[in-house]
């Protein structure tokens, strides 16, 4: 074969014909997860899913699937078959919960309890007044820290007959 008529020719022709390599971002796809379907622009050449829960949840998808494949087969419909007979010759089998037996010695009272030398006398208690009933708001507003909006002011009545301004 003869060499070229213009040697220069086809240098330049392969250079003209020659791109410049850019990188190219993937274009945007949809999520393939059904009620996702959010548009997002993927990381990877065959990534499917816009995050991690998609591909959870997608995953978990596919098991179930499968389990409901292999059920519809006859080894699976044997295999669950056996599993239901299990259950039901465990559950049989399993002896009815009997009552607690409650120890008749703890029922006892004893005559002679060991408290009563703790007991004051009738005649003492009659002298021991029994202190009013606190109100409501007096409890709680007994802790919290007096600041501008916690204290009720001056003459508001919380309850009838409670007197606020009286320490407990």
């Amino acid at each position: 074969m003869a060499p070229p008529e213009n040697p220069t020719g086809q240098a330049e022709n392969q250079e003209a014909g020659r791109r410049r390599r850019v990188s190219r971002r993937p274009r945007m796809r949809r999520c393939l997860l059904k009620g996702c379907e959010q548009r997002f622009r993927p990381r990877q050449a065959r990534q499917r899913y816009c995050s991690g829960e998609c591909r959870k949840a997608a995953r978990k998808w596919a098991r179930w699937q499968a389990q409901q494949q292999y059920r519809a087969t006859p080894a699976g419909q044997q295999k669950r078959n056996g599993q239901s007979r299990r259950y039901r010759e465990r559950v049989k089998s399993q002896k009815p919960a009997a009552p607690e037996a409650v120890d008749e010695a703890a029922r006892v009272i004893s005559t002679e309890p060991f408290f009563r030398s703790l007991v004051r006398p009738a005649g003492v208690l009659r002298g021991i007044r029994a202190p009013a009933a606190k109100p409501l708001a007096a409890l709680l507003f007994a802790l919290l820290p007096v600041r501008y909006g916690v204290r009720p002011r001056t003459g508001a009545a919380l309850e009838t007959g409670a007197h606020l301004s009286r320490r407990y």
